[in-house]
């Protein structure tokens, strides 16, 4: 009876141990690799995230991304070694894993771009949490920035889920980025009204309000000539926190000082000549 017949003979559980035993030291070998290369590669993972996260210029979801980006590598390092102990060839494994890394890049073309876009966010940082921002005809404040996706909420409450990739590639307006604004009021007044005493009144609603800066110092000028009315512009720079309430108390201010005062906001006016045939 020759060998391959002998082994042919054999039970299951025999052809195991035999193959146990045959492969022993190679058993020994590639467990030994697998425990020491996961317990490597946890321990420079969790160094390497809290180096990171120490790091003030990192997001830490970037940090958390880089992080898990070492230890998949490691992973993989870990499981071609494990692999070359068996006596597998693993130029062949690489290839293919290329090939199919290419095959699903191309097919997650989208998603890969919002994950991009999404690294470039957390690096970037064109805003943050909490912040309000303007994109396209999207304006809201930023609720969470994930690497696919970034959460928004508008200012009648509703929800809004943007791709990163649709965010990144417009141009993002920060309305929170700055600590002061500049505020503009554009009132028109009658062409039979004073444009020096209208400027004064608007100086002076700015300079009573403690919102306002001193320094840029508040102007007022005359910005327009209106078919119906002559536009008088004030501007002010305030904190940006005070930005809204105090746009609305100088608006409502100035109309009640106009009032007061007996300076007119004309309606809009059309004069029509007829002509007798």
């Amino acid at each position: 009876m020759t060998l391959d017949t002998d082994f042919a003979a054999l039970s299951v559980p025999e052809t195991i141990l035999l193959w146990f035993k045959a492969n022993m030291m190679d058993l020994i070998g590639a467990v030994a690799v697998l425990v020491i290369g996961l317990t490597i590669a946890g321990l420079l993972s969790r160094s390497v995230s809290r180096a990171l996260a120490k790091s003030d210029k990192l997001d830490p979801s970037v940090a958390g991304l880089l992080s898990n980006l070492v230890k998949y590598s490691l992973w993989a390092v870990v499981l071609i070694t494990v692999l070359t102990q068996f006596g597998v060839e693993t130029t062949s494994i690489i290839a293919a894993l290329g090939g199919m890394a290419l095959a699903v890049g191309l097919a997650l073309q989208g998603t890969l771009s919002n994950v991009a876009s999404g690294v470039m966010i957390l690096v970037q940082k064109p805003f943050k949490v909490g912040e309000t921002i303007s994109v396209g005809s999207i304006l809201a404040t930023v609720q969470e920035i994930g690497l696919f996706t970034t959460e928004l909420k508008q200012p009648d409450g509703l929800f809004v889920m943007m791709p990163n990739n649709a965010l990144w590639n417009q141009p993002i307006v920060n309305f929170a980025r700055h600590p002061v604004r500049r505020f503009e009021l554009v009132v028109g007044i009658g062409y039979g009204d004073s444009m020096e005493q209208a400027r004064s009144e608007l100086i002076a609603l700015a300079e009573a309000d403690e919102r306002v800066l001193a320094e840029p110092a508040p102007v007022a000028y005359v910005s327009s000539l209106d078919d119906s009315s002559v536009g008088i512009s004030l501007r002010v720079w305030c904190n940006t926190p005070d930005y809204l309430g105090l746009s609305w108390d100088l608006t409502e201010a100035a109309k009640a000082k106009f009032d007061e005062v007996g300076i007119t906001i004309p309606f809009p006016q059309r004069e029509v000549t007829t002509k007798a045939a």
